[in-house]
Order: C-alpha cells, then sequence, then structure tokens
C-alpha cells in the first residue's frame, strides 16, 4: 500500500487549493451548460487537460518512459480512468438537473466515501478527536444545508434524479481517487493524471459535437475555457495532495468545497442575478458553516495512526 510522504503542510494547502477550485467550478459548469451539452463539455475539459499538461511534462523533460510505464498497474490506470469519466459524466448530468449548491453538497459524499476508503484499504487510522471531528461535521452539515436537504427529500421528478445522479457519481469519483493514490507506488501523480486525462477524451471523443464550440458566445467559451483549467489545475494539487497527506485527512478538507460554493453562488448573484439564482445563508446556515470548518481541522490536524 502507498505511504504518505509525511509532508502534511504541502498536502494542507493543496488540498486547500484543490477546494477553492471545486468549490467555484459548479458555476461555471451551471453557465457553460446553458449552451452546450455534456459530453461536449467533459470532452473539451478532459482534451485540453491533457493538452496543457502534456506540454508541461515535455518543456520540463518529464514525460513517462517506457520503463515507467511497464512498471504500473494498467489494471488500476482503466479502472481510475473509467471511474473518473463516470463521474464526470454523472455530475454533470444531475447539475443540469439541479443547482450547484445542491450538487456540491450531495458531491460531497464522495469525500465521506475517500475517508473510510483510506481507513479501509490504506490502513489509516481516526483517533478519537478525528471521530469527534466526523461529527461535528456532519451536524454542520445538517445545519449548513438545512434548505437544500428539505428541497431534496420534497423533490419530485428531475430534481431528485439529478440528486440520485450525482451521488452515485461520488461513489465513482472515491473509486477513482482511491485507484490514483495506490498508482503513485509506481507513477508521479502528473504522470498518472496524463493518461487519465488522455483516456478519458478518447472515451468522449465519439459523443462530442466538436463544432458547437465554435458558435459560443464570449461569456460561454470564457466559461468552457475556465473548466478546462480547473480540471488540469484542481485534479493536480488533488493527486499531489495524497502524494504527501493520508487520503482520510485530505477528504476531510475537501468537505469544506460548499461552503465555497455557497459563498460564490451568492457573490455572483448579487453582482449578474440574471446568471445564477440568489440563496440565502441564514442564521443556522451560518452557525452550521462554522461546525463545518471545526469539524473538518479536527479530522485534518488532529495526531492519527497511519
Amino acid at each position: 500500500m502507498h505511504q504518505s510522504s509525511g509532508r502534511w503542510r504541502l498536502g494542507l494547502a493543496l488540498s486547500l487549493l484543490t477546494v477553492f477550485l471545486w468549490g467555484i467550478l459548479p458555476i461555471a459548469l451551471t453557465v457553460t451548460l446553458q449552451a452546450l451539452d455534456v459530453y461536449t463539455v467533459i470532452w473539451f475539459r478532459f482534451l485540453v487537460s491533457f493538452g496543457l499538461l502534456a506540454i508541461y511534462l515535455a518543456v520540463q523533460g518529464k514525460l513517462p518512459t517506457l520503463k515507467q510505464l511497464r512498471s504500473a498497474s494498467w489494471q488500476l490506470l482503466a479502472i481510475a480512468t473509467i471511474f473518473l469519466a463516470i463521474n464526470y459524466f454523472l455530475f454533470m448530468q444531475g447539475l443540469s438537473l439541479t443547482s450547484p449548491t445542491n450538487a456540491e453538497v450531495i458531491i460531497q459524499f464522495s469525500s465521506v466515501f475517500l475517508g473510510f476508503g483510506g481507513l479501509v484499504f490504506f490502513k489509516e487510522r481516526y483517533q478519537l478527536q478525528q471521530w469527534i471531528g466526523v461529527s461535528i461535521l456532519t451536524l454542520g452539515y445538517v445545519l449548513f444545508f438545512h434548505e437544500q436537504l428539505t428541497n431534496l427529500i420534497t423533490a419530485h421528478n428531475n430534481y431528485l434524479l439529478g440528486s440520485s445522479l450525482i451521488f452515485l457519481g461520488a461513489a465513482a469519483w472515491a473509486v477513482y481517487a482511491l485507484a490514483q493514490k495506490q498508482l503513485l507506488q509506481s507513477l508521479s501523480s502528473s504522470h498518472i493524471m496524463l493518461i487519465i486525462y488522455g483516456g478519458c477524451a478518447v472515451l468522449f471523443t465519439p459523443f462530442a459535437t466538436k463544432q458547437t464550440i465554435f458558435t459560443l458566445n464570449n461569456l460561454h467559451f470564457g466559461a468552457l475555457v475556465f473548466c478546462a483549467l480547473n480540471t488540469v489545475i484542481a485534479y493536480g494539487s488533488f493527486a499531489e495532495s495524497l502524494e504527501h497527506w493520508e487520503a482520510s485527512r485530505v477528504s476531510a478538507v475537501l468537505a469544506l468545497a460548499p461552503i465555497v460554493t455557497l459563498i460564490s453562488v451568492w457573490a455572483v448573484s448579487v453582482i449578474t442575478p440574471s446568471l445564477i439564482p440568489h440563496e440565502q445563508l441564514t442564521l443556522i446556515g451560518v452557525m452550521g458553516a462554522s461546525l463545518v470548518v471545526s469539524g473538518a481541522a479536527a479530522i485534518a490536524l488532529a495526531k492519527g495512526k497511519s
């Protein structure tokens, strides 16, 4: 099993960068889906990510060698590629049927699945303080997303279907992330992501309608490019964070992403009300946000065994 480097400060910083980028991503995706279909958006994101990462590695002289590729587990690479592609597809389909905040809430089950996967497969251990942190974080989510959870329980048809797709996407993402961490035994994070980006781009190529990209206005094209850049930077940061920190701790920090989303949705709705619907943040929501931050900090920063 892969062992972390122990450079937890770097792992924390990379995790926080990932949180910020993933937190604002649903807003850009929502704007992009106003003009493009799911398949084309996903294909473009993976293709651009593959191209940029390949150019960067080539300039640095760090493209993977045949010896490195032969030493890797292609079964794990296939699992990571297929399940990340499934995650992207299900999340995008679900997002198109719900709202950015709701999507970001439900996709956080991926962090829960990843955390418990780290405990089971990588023999990581939570101390009492960290289990208390899990309880605090859970309570914080219940309070912070009380209105969203109420909408989910009482919802019907498309909204409920979209939420179910995102939940399944969260499970698929956890499988990808656990495979990614194990692959770090034989390949660097950048090499793993290069192969995964390329594989996912190939998978979605037959379904993408490339010509529609050239018909986009400046707003939608800018949002699409941002989504692609967000992909390569955020996933690169996430992959590298797993090199330096335990999966269970990284997953705890990622649980903060919905708060970034809700704050971002509020800010965008104030600046351009016609672009994103406004979502109210109540006093209970503020209390919940504080508990989420406290719980995540307790899980991520407490001294534990691994």
